[in-house]
């Protein structure tokens, strides 16, 4: 089992994912994305701009990269996949209602696969019930969505906490997957 699912929709951040669908390649693993229906999904770019006058209190949106789905939630057998990453973007935020993904998403815990999440991506592991009990981080403004999942927030730049890595946003890439694909080789045995 060399497949990572790789949830992907609408406004999801362009540099989560892409970073993360280029680097796990690279270690031997097969990134398979899934979405509400199996189509092109757009990308977004979000940044609070630099300078700005007057100053954002939020990110700016972008339209950014074109990325398509493979499968669509419904279609995923959660048994063919060796992790989970979830990206963030605003397209958790709607991603999080589909029954399919959440029910993908628990069977990733209850088998004790590595799952990795960042920004955003928290309000899905939240909505399945999956971190209650865990210490994880995530962007600053979704620290009450991981509080309200039962997890106890730090604001790090990864944090491990059994088959969970947790990260804050895209700027924190480097040791987020440095991290999952340590946690995915062991697993599967891959860079034996």
């Amino acid at each position: 089992m060399t497949k990572v699912l790789m949830p992907i929709g609408d406004a999801s951040e362009v540099l989560d994912t892409m970073y993360a669908f280029f680097r796990l390649p690279e270690d031997g693993f097969e990134v398979v994305t899934a979405g509400p229906e199996a189509r092109l999904y757009h990308l977004m770019m979000h940044e609070i701009p630099p300078a700005a006058d007057p100053p954002w209190d939020i990110t700016r949106e972008s339209p950014g990269y074109h990325l398509a789905a493979a499968v669509a939630f419904r279609q995923v057998d959660p048994r063919q996949y060796a992790g989970l990453f979830l990206s963030g973007g605003r397209a958790p935020e709607y991603l999080r209602y589909d029954q399919h993904l959440l029910a993908a998403t628990r069977h990733f815990f209850e088998a004790n696969k590595p799952v990795a999440v960042l920004c955003h991506g928290i309000e899905i592991l939240s909505a399945a019930d999956c971190i209650r009990g865990r210490t994880v981080t995530t962007i600053a403004k979704c620290a009450l969505d991981a509080e309200q999942g039962g997890a106890r927030y730090v604001d790090q730049p990864c944090v491990v906490d059994g088959n969970l890595v947790s990260a804050r946003g895209w700027q924190d890439n480097t040791p987020l997957l440095a991290a999952f694909v340590r946690m995915l080789k062991e697993a599967t045995a891959i860079g034996d």
